[in-house]
């Protein structure tokens, strides 16, 4: 069965559920071991805490790093039953689900492909953590030391233009990632 066959399925909707943030990782283990313990495998299928990798700049070096999308946020695929609602709802860590008043509304088939291809189930371009407007400091170079600000960055070349003050004047340079780190 394809993903796109996955998501389709009548039976299996995808739902969100609120939780403390921070406790994502948590309530998914809580939710897989109350889930086999009342037999609910046939109506809870997939239990997933949405992230994406980024790359980060951290002491000169970049790193590849998990980041949440939705903190406080959990996925889950299941066909909603008062039974399956139930289980679900009464999960240490668990405070409701995502709904309009009382019922559980379910995902879109776009959101969700949109969600986990974000998490690489589709093949995402790596996101850097570096934006226009980010206020930088160059570490390697004539102009180390030296502040600036990101004018535009270029994710496929791994470089951006920052602009940084040179005799009361600002000058753009085009710099590589690996020159310069968020301040």
């Amino acid at each position: 069965m394809s993903l796109s066959d996955e998501i389709k399925d009548e039976n299996k909707n995808w739902y969100v559920i609120h939780t403390y943030s921070g406790h994502e990782q948590k309530v998914k283990a809580n939710l897989e071991k109350r889930i086999a313990s009342t037999g609910m495998e046939d109506r809870i299928f997939k239990i997933i805490v949405p992230t994406e990798e980024r790359l980060e700049r951290k002491k000169g070096e970049d790193k590849v790093v998990k980041k949440k999308i939705f903190p406080g946020y959990v996925l889950i695929q299941m066909d909603m039953s008062d039974e399956s609602w139930y289980v679900v709802r009464n999960t240490p860590g668990v405070t409701g689900f995502v709904s309009s008043g009382t019922k559980p509304l379910p995902l879109q088939p776009e959101e969700i492909e949109d969600i986990l291809g974000n998490m690489g189930m589709k093949k995402p371009e790596l996101k850097i953590d570096i934006d226009p407007g980010d206020q930088v400091i160059i570490t390697e170079g004539p102009f180390k030391d030296n502040t600036g600000i990101v004018d535009e960055v270029y994710p496929e070349q791994r470089k951006a233009k920052v602009l940084v003050d040179i005799f009361g004047r600002e000058t753009p340079m085009e710099l590589e990632l690996s020159q310069f780190e968020k301040e």
